[in-house]
């Protein structure tokens, strides 16, 4: 990971249809000087069609990190989790969740489907 310039930057996509949260990891990776690149899909649809590389997306590096909401438009970030980590091209990229929900149910369930972290 990139903080000083030194290595080289990894990619990041954050799903997350809330712009204000989208605005707060973005304000968190500059306070700490984070080079890494964030790409930013807004539903759970695009972010599939992101991490396969389709349509809009075709020519996306693929990333190094997805960071997850959970309560997405069209596709939920439960039922991407568990595309992702069924894919073998995709399922060895860490999957952090980053959500409002502390029902043990959703941080059991993400667990369950491989979440690699579960913050609140």
């Amino acid at each position: 990971m990139s903080i000083d310039g030194l290595e080289t930057p990894i990619e990041i996509l954050l799903v997350e249809d809330n712009p204000s949260d989208v605005c707060l990891v973005q304000e968190a990776f500059k306070d700490v000087k984070l080079r890494n690149r964030l790409s930013i899909v807004r539903d759970g649809e695009k972010a599939w069609a992101f991490l396969r590389r389709e349509g809009v997306y075709q020519d996306v590096p693929r990333p190094d990190l997805i960071l997850l909401d959970l309560n997405l438009p069209k596709m939920d970030g439960r039922e991407l989790l568990e595309q992702v980590k069924n894919c073998p091209e995709l399922q060895c990229i860490p999957v952090v969740v980053l959500t409002s929900s502390k029902a043990e149910e959703d941080i059991v369930n993400s667990y369950e489907l491989h979440a690699n972290c579960y913050i609140t």
